[in-house]
């Protein structure tokens, strides 16, 4: 009789994978990025077990966005207060914060919960072409397409 193999959380092994997002488009980059801290590239993907593997992603600061997104795409958040929506264009975030447009992006596709959580923590995003994580000796992933 056949069963269905279910990984445990003692089970996983991760890697770290260094990807460089110069010229890739936000959503192409995030949707990749998304699945790999999911681990759905890995046979033993299981949907309730963190099996992904950590990310660390470098030249933030040079992704594209196609279209007319840079002056029409517009982030929001809310102080809690009366009146304190706030809204930046996607150029500004681009321009002073850049790892924060990727990190929404991709927070975005994970699973919302403390599961999703516990996998956007395996995310490293950099705005520049250096990065901490060279005692991991993180392997270059090249992504799809």
């Amino acid at each position: 009789m056949r069963t269905t193999f279910m990984a445990k959380a003692t089970d996983v092994e991760r890697k770290w994978l260094l990807i460089d997002a110069e010229g890739k488009t936000l959503g192409r980059l995030s949707s990749e990025v998304a699945s790999l801290l999911r681990g759905k590239h890995k046979p033993t993907f299981t949907p309730h077990v963190d099996c992904g593997d950590h990310v660390i992603l470098i030249n933030v600061e040079k992704i594209v966005l196609t279209g007319n997104k840079l002056d029409k795409k517009v982030y929001y958040r809310h102080s809690g207060h009366p009146g304190g929506l706030k809204q930046t264009v996607a150029r500004d975030l681009l321009a002073n914060k850049p790892e924060r447009m990727l990190e929404l992006a991709i927070k975005g596709m994970l699973p919302k919960g403390s599961l999703g959580r516990q996998m956007f923590n395996k995310l490293h995003v950099y705005a520049g072409d250096t990065h901490k994580q060279e005692a991991q000796q993180p392997e270059v992933y090249e992504l799809r397409g």
